[in-house]
């Protein structure tokens, strides 16, 4: 576990771009994110720590629709 961040809020364990799964710490997530155009969990979890990403997506949009929600005191 020495290559997970302090801030990481990754439950996926299985993933094999999580910080425990590999020596590059975050940053090979960063960069599939960006190619893909998503935004990392992390952040999702940092306004909702139970969304997921089974029922859900990471796109730039879905953060935008998250964070939009938060800011009204809804749920998404």
């Amino acid at each position: 576990m020495k290559n997970l961040s302090k801030f990481c809020t990754c439950s996926d364990l299985s993933c094999p771009l999580h910080p425990t799964n590999q020596e590059n710490g975050c940053t090979p997530c960063v960069a599939k994110n960006l190619k893909d155009r998503e935004i990392p969990s992390c952040f999702f979890h940092l306004v909702d720590e139970d969304y997921r990403g089974d029922s859900h997506t990471y796109t730039f949009e879905d953060f935008a629709a998250l964070v939009t929600a938060a800011a009204k005191g809804e749920k998404k």
